[in-house]
């Protein structure tokens, strides 16, 4: 049996079945105070797999603090086995400021692998890739809608990897997109390094909403579950068919105006379903936003006041949104079920949409 090892990152070792927080300095703000990049190391008793879970690269995507914060008061090193790095909050800098970007207006989600000499972003994704996603074979990032948007929890992966949509279905999400991978992403960077990659999209900006954190927590912990790190179950011994796309469509406002929606993320909608109506602002010339496709909304505004052009609800493109949830006797014909048909399509960030 493999004799357990302490972990070693920032100088320190840390024993088998101990958690110690650490900080790895990253820049000088402008008043002269030292910033870090802080992070819990779970390390198990016994040997295991290395896993990293982050929040916030981009600053005012909260909603994974709150799911790694209730993380680290569940984990328990004693009963561990591997380690867990868990970052909070990736971007302080746009963390505090309740901003997406840095101070020095970039995305720290477009600028790995950065540099030791670079940016200031450049040197974030520096010192983050290589203190934490090169320790480990797996990571799940958390992110959220833009602001005054909601995204419905789904998980995004890679295409073509059968591994990344068992550990997909694990998790739990109403949703799995495969979605393509973005130059100077975290989840390309990985891909190119061999890390497998998890991405969570939940929530709304600078915003807590129970249903997307208590389906984090619960994906992680099945997610570990899978992968024999801790106790409990990974729910795949009943599976359902998973809401499963490679294709997404905006639909956006025939007129500015103020909407009423008729349906909301996680809603299932056929081709000509009615969405939203949107009319002036004595309610005069309302017009129907209607669903261009068969799927599953999995975004939506969250602002009643729009202006023509906006988008409204991004749907994920799914050819039979009624079998969804339907119980399968195995994961091998839950997958073959749920294979999204056609070649993948450009899915859009919240940034990119506007």
């Amino acid at each position: 049996m493999e004799t357990p090892q302490p972990f070693i990152i920032a100088g320190e070792s840390i024993a088998p079945g101990s958690v110690r927080d650490v900080a790895f300095p990253v820049t000088t703000m402008a008043t002269g105070t030292a910033s870090s990049l802080a992070l819990r190391v779970v390390h198990g008793a016994r040997p295991g797999p290395a896993v990293f879970v982050s929040a916030a690269i981009h600053g005012d995507e909260i909603i994974g603090t709150a799911i790694i914060q209730r993380l680290a008061q569940a984990l328990r090193a004693e009963a561990l086995a591997g380690t867990v790095l868990l970052v909070p909050v990736a971007n302080i800098f746009g963390f505090i400021t309740h901003s997406r970007y840095l101070p020095d207006r970039r995305d720290l989600n477009r600028s790995f692998p950065g540099s030791a000499g670079g940016s200031l972003a450049g040197q974030l994704a520096h010192i983050f890739y290589r203190e934490v996603v090169a320790r480990c074979q797996l990571g799940i990032d958390i992110h959220s809608a833009a602001i005054h948007r909601y995204n419905l929890p789904q998980i995004r992966i890679a295409a073509g990897n059968r591994k990344l949509v068992e550990l997909a279905m694990a998790f739990g999400a109403p949703v799995i997109i495969e979605s393509p991978l973005r130059d100077g992403s975290l989840r390309d960077l990985a891909q190119k390094k061999g890390v497998d990659m998890l991405l969570m999209e939940a929530g709304e900006a600078l915003r807590f909403d129970r249903l997307s954190i208590e389906t984090g927590v619960e994906g992680v912990t099945r997610v570990l579950a899978h992968m024999g790190m801790i106790e409990a179950d990974d729910g795949l011994s009943a599976v359902g068919i998973p809401a499963r796309a490679n294709k997404s469509v905006w639909v956006r406002a025939p007129r500015g105006g103020v909407t009423h929606r008729v349906r909301k993320s996680g809603a299932p909608v056929r081709k000509g379903d009615l969405l939203a109506r949107v009319a002036g602002l004595f309610g005069e010339d309302a017009q129907d936003l209607v669903s261009p496709t068969d799927g599953i909304i999995i975004g939506h505004a969250t602002l009643p006041v729009v202006h023509q052009g906006d988008a409204l609800f991004h749907i994920a493109a799914i050819a039979h949104p009624e079998r969804v949830g339907r119980q399968i006797d195995t994961i091998t014909d839950a997958i073959l079920a749920s294979e999204p048909e056609g070649s993948a399509e450009k899915l859009l960030d919240e940034d990119e949409v506007v």
